[in-house]
């Protein structure tokens, strides 16, 4: 289903014109405070671990926040929104990828666009454990792909009640060739620097030095990503990563209420990079807006509209259910 953005309108700030002020004073100034936050490890079934940072508990429903590539909780985006699920009655927790938190996890894996079981078991056991609390879940950037992965290979058996993905890369391929034009080539060379140094961070706690070399040569993610993601996560190359890590291909597997908050001018992919609406299930909602960058949508009062959309999104679904 598309959605009429007249429905529920996002003004963006006048005084933020263009896809890159968007994208990055909302990232970067954000001076909103999140909750004091409680870390907690999760073993996975494999033997390895990842971090969970809990907010505050004020009795309402579960939702788990899952970051982008090179994000973690200290996100600007992370912060606002944990800050607002939590007002809103909300027990929010970021969901760290492998090795997302600075401390190198035990095994090579680490996390990429299609990484839909990670999320699954963190959902699952969280279900398990706190049932029959609701819950629900919220991706951001990379976050949002894996977070559609992990929903369309559950298919019906999915563990929450209702989702939330915001600026996904739902066709790789041209998110990596849009990365590499113009000024987004800056988002690459930023992140890329991240993902250097926590490779770095876990060959060396691995004594895998091998697996290190020449690593400062890589200057695109497609050779980041036919170099170390593709080969460690069982991809041919490059271009099968990108094809089988598309998110666009499962959406009409989803089968719980999903809305997907998109913005046409985001500088991280094209604008026809949206799904086509016969492309996604009678399940999700795709709700795109003219501006916003990524990740940012900052309104004329200086606050997100993922702010106040997340949440009411969420409560809506929960309260309708």
């Amino acid at each position: 289903m598309i959605a009429d953005s007249r429905d529920r309108p996002f003004h963006p700030a006048w005084w933020l014109p263009g896809a890159h002020l968007q994208t990055i004073v909302p990232n970067v100034c954000r001076l909103r405070r999140a909750p004091m936050l409680r870390r907690q490890s999760m073993t996975l079934p494999d033997g390895d671990f990842l971090f969970l940072d809990w907010g505050p508990d004020p009795g309402g429903p579960i939702v788990v926040l899952l970051h982008g590539l090179g994000g973690s909780s200290r996100s600007a985006y992370a912060r606002v929104l944990m800050r607002a699920l939590h007002e809103s009655g909300f027990w929010a927790c970021t969901m760290h990828f492998r090795g997302a938190t600075g401390e190198p996890n035990r095994k090579l894996r680490s996390y990429h666009m299609g990484e839909g079981e990670d999320p699954a078991f963190v959902l699952s056991e969280l279900r398990r454990r706190y049932n029959p609390r609701r819950l629900a879940a919220v991706g951001v950037s990379l976050g949002g792909s894996a977070l559609l992965h992990s929903l369309a290979a559950a298919d019906e058996g999915a563990a929450v009640d209702c989702a939330v993905a915001i600026s996904v890369p739902f066709r790789p391929h041209q998110a990596e060739e849009r990365l590499n034009r113009g000024w987004s080539r800056l988002y690459q060379r930023h992140i890329l620097r991240q993902l250097r140094r926590m490779w770095q961070d876990k060959c060396r706690a691995l004594a895998r030095p091998d697996l290190a070399a020449d690593l400062h040569r890589i200057r695109r993610f497609r050779d980041f990503d036919a170099r170390i993601t593709a080969p460690v996560h069982g991809y041919a190359d490059a271009d099968d990563y990108y094809d089988r890590a598309s998110s666009v291909q499962v959406l009409r597997n989803i089968r719980v209420p999903t809305l997907l908050i998109h913005a046409l001018n985001d500088p991280f992919m094209m604008p026809d990079s949206v799904p086509r609406p016969d492309e996604l299930s009678p399940c999700v909602t795709l709700e795109t807006h003219r501006a916003g960058g990524h990740a940012g949508f900052m309104e004329n009062s200086g606050r997100s509209y993922l702010e106040r959309r997340v949440p009411a999104y969420l409560l809506e679904q929960l309260q309708n259910d």
